[in-house]
């Protein structure tokens, strides 16, 4: 197939499936909830995957990074973790191009098949002692073909939702890309926990741990079928008449040209997100375990109280930005993660379950007020040309810098370092880098996009 009958496809498929950016007043409300349910159900998959590697990398660091040290072999199972976000802004910008090309449905498709494929490989793989050096190689390409899927996947999501909400409510709108994130963290947190409550150490190590990734196939199959569906039936009725600019520079061009200020605004504003959201909800399960001493399934068990309680609260957050603006609740929560971080982390410390969950329950609420309203915030930071591809790049290199490498540096304060509640000032030294740039932003609530 020729490259210029490739570009065709895609337009075609941009033309049927792309949703354009408000919903027509007569759209069926319907139709309206499977759109919101279709672009926010992806990141499901992609969140349920990171955080069942996370969970798991005590077993995967032994079992493809084998060492006398078992520190090191978390360390290295970590580092396979960053090395995914570090491909993220590739993601991002080819993702980006797609979405703002051809249309936000075919990049949402594309990200889903890849990740759902590279879940269930990693489940296959297999290990040192079988394949020797093989074997992290192919774990390490693995971990790069999600990176590259999620570098597309969240930020295509929430720039549907946010488009197609009614501007009234489109805190509320956006904050299920949000949903999505935090219900995939929670499905894992929940498969951690009846895995590692049925199994023995033993049995987690040697092969316990592939059946969240095997697990993956039904969730990836669902919403790649469900996403299909919806673009083939409902967004002639739908959506309203296209609104895709005709600049005809590239997306890339257009987004640094335009809007590169605000892209620099934008990385900064997630900086604390990317933080706490690893730190809290990947590495802290880990490190109730192998610090404080926690059973595996105690631990992942308060885990998934806390992604309920961050679940329940996102759409209320979401709601609240539509009612008393953005940037008020950003300032809010952000301000609180500064000043609470470090005394939260010392509460956690203390090795006693209801301390701990109280903690842990307090970082969920901020973290729910954080990443239910910033998707929204940057979504209308940007103008529709160029606005995959700009928010792609800010998101993504945000999260590979201070998101994919935050549960190894917490592990490398707490382990090498032997601060054991260093995790929570990491936290706040980069919320308030997020904060002065949050204190910058022009508030958007309300308005129409351009």
């Amino acid at each position: 197939m020729t490259s210029s009958n490739l570009s065709k496809d895609l337009r075609l498929a941009g033309q049927l499936a792309s949703p354009q950016p408000q919903f027509t007043a007569e759209a069926p409300q319907s139709s309206r909830r499977r759109a919101i349910v279709a672009g926010a159900i992806g990141n499901l998959l992609e969140w349920y995957d990171f955080a069942a590697y996370g969970y798991f990398s005590t077993a995967i660091g032994l079992n493809f990074f084998p060492s006398d040290n078992h520190t090191t072999s978390l360390l290295s199972a970590f580092a396979v973790f960053a090395a995914a976000f570090f491909v993220r802004p590739i993601g991002g910008v080819v993702f980006g191009h797609v979405g703002d090309r051809y249309g936000r449905k075919p990049a949402l498709l594309l990200s889903a098949g890849l990740m759902t494929v590279s879940t269930f490989a990693m489940g296959c793989l297999p290990t040192y002692e079988t394949a020797g050096l093989l074997a992290p190689i192919l774990l390490v390409a693995l971990r790069l073909c999600q990176g590259l899927s999620v570098g597309g996947e969240y930020t295509s999501s929430a720039i549907f939702l946010a488009e197609a909400a009614d501007p009234r409510r489109r805190g509320l709108t956006g904050s299920f890309a949000g949903i999505g994130a935090a219900s995939g963290i929670l499905v894992g947190s929940i498969v951690g926990a009846v895995v590692t409550g049925l199994l023995t150490p033993d049995e987690v190590r040697e092969w316990g741990w592939r059946l969240p990734f095997l697990f993956g196939i039904g969730l990836g199959g669902f919403i790649f079928v469900l996403r299909r569906h919806l673009s083939e039936q409902q967004v002639d009725e739908t959506f309203a008449e296209d609104r895709a600019p005709k600049d005809d520079r590239s997306p890339l061009r257009t987004a640094i040209e335009n809007d590169g200020s605000a892209m620099v605004r934008a990385f900064a504003m997630i900086l604390g997100l990317a933080v706490s959201n690893y730190v809290v909800f990947v590495y802290l399960a880990t490190y109730l375990h192998t610090v404080i001493g926690l059973s595996q399934s105690t631990a992942l068990l308060i885990n998934s109280i806390a992604m309920a309680v961050t679940t329940i609260c996102l759409p209320v957050m979401g709601a609240l930005s539509d009612r008393f603006g953005r940037k008020r609740v950003l300032v809010v929560t952000v301000s609180n993660l500064v000043l609470l971080s470090w005394p939260l982390f010392l509460l956690l410390g203390g090795g006693q379950p209801v301390p701990i969950l109280f903690g842990q329950i307090v970082f969920a609420v901020l973290v729910a007020g954080y990443g239910a309203v910033i998707p929204v915030a940057l979504v209308e930071m940007f103008g529709h040309g160029s606005r995959c591809t700009a928010l792609a790049i800010s998101y993504n290199a945000a999260m590979a810098l201070a998101g994919g490498t935050a549960p190894m540096v917490a592990a490398w304060i707490v382990h090498r370092l032997q601060i054991v509640a260093g995790p929570g000032l990491y936290i706040a030294v980069l919320a308030l880098v997020s904060l002065a740039a949050v204190l910058t932003m022009r508030d958007k609530t309300g308005s129409t996009l351009t």
